[in-house]
């Protein structure tokens, strides 16, 4: 017996976009549901989150919501149907990440606070394949679900005010990549030394919600290699 799809809801942001949740974690693939929704005639962005996904329109767009609903909750139903089948349908991106002590300045107090030598905290940061649930607080920012549990750390209650380019970090049970220098509160246990962001090329951002991301240990002379010819 087919699932049906669950309680939702659509509550509006201003007068072209809303916001859709559920009532708990459903686990639904949030990005592959804005792609369902993506190909309405109207529908100008989807924005994904963890568990939520804003949808706007072209103002002149007729009862949006009523052309909205069918959509969603048809790829709901198939989705909770799917018996566990991946509906990603991203790319699949292997990014280089130098754990250097150089490099990393808090990878001793993460492998501290799981209980681990610095050697473990590596492996088990970069044996994972993470997925690109959505990008955000900074163009390009990407936030990773399928961190290793016993990597899990609060982040910095004071943020740095000045984070490097491509610093890779860890808060709670997530991960990602500073694209560009800016102030951060993540735990940084490495660096990529490939740009994330070039707004000449279309789309501007290496990465896309959905993709399938693994990071490639990598010494510090390969790190400063790559530096060199990708600035």
């Amino acid at each position: 017996m087919e699932q049906a799809f669950p309680d939702y809801r659509m509550s509006p942001l201003g007068d072209s976009a809303v916001l859709i949740t559920t009532e708990s974690d459903t686990g639904l693939d949030w990005v592959a549901l804005g792609e369902s929704v993506r190909a309405l005639d109207g529908i100008t962005d989807v924005i994904p989150a963890y568990h939520s996904l804003t949808l706007h329109w072209d103002h002149r767009m007729i009862a949006p919501e009523a052309s909205i609903r069918p959509v969603l909750e048809q790829a709901m139903v198939q989705q909770l149907n799917s018996k566990g089948q991946s509906t990603n349908r991203g790319k699949r991106v292997e990014l280089p990440v130098c754990y250097h002590p150089s490099l990393a300045p808090d990878l001793n107090t993460v492998a501290h606070h799981a209980g681990l030598s610095v050697e473990e905290v590596i492996q088990r940061h970069s044996v994972p394949e993470y997925q690109v649930r959505f990008l955000g607080f900074a163009p390009g920012f990407p936030f990773l679900s399928g961190l290793d549990p016993a990597l899990s750390i609060p982040r910095h209650a004071t943020p740095r005010l000045e984070v490097a380019a491509g610093s890779v970090g860890i808060a709670g049970n997530q991960t990602g990549i500073y694209p560009n220098q800016s102030p951060g509160g993540w735990q940084l246990i490495g660096r990529c030394p490939l740009p994330l962001v070039d707004f000449e090329k279309a789309p501007p951002t290496r990465l896309q919600p959905g993709d399938t991301l693994i990071f490639t240990p990598i010494s510090l002379a390969e790190f400063e290699r790559l530096s060199k010819e990708s600035s």
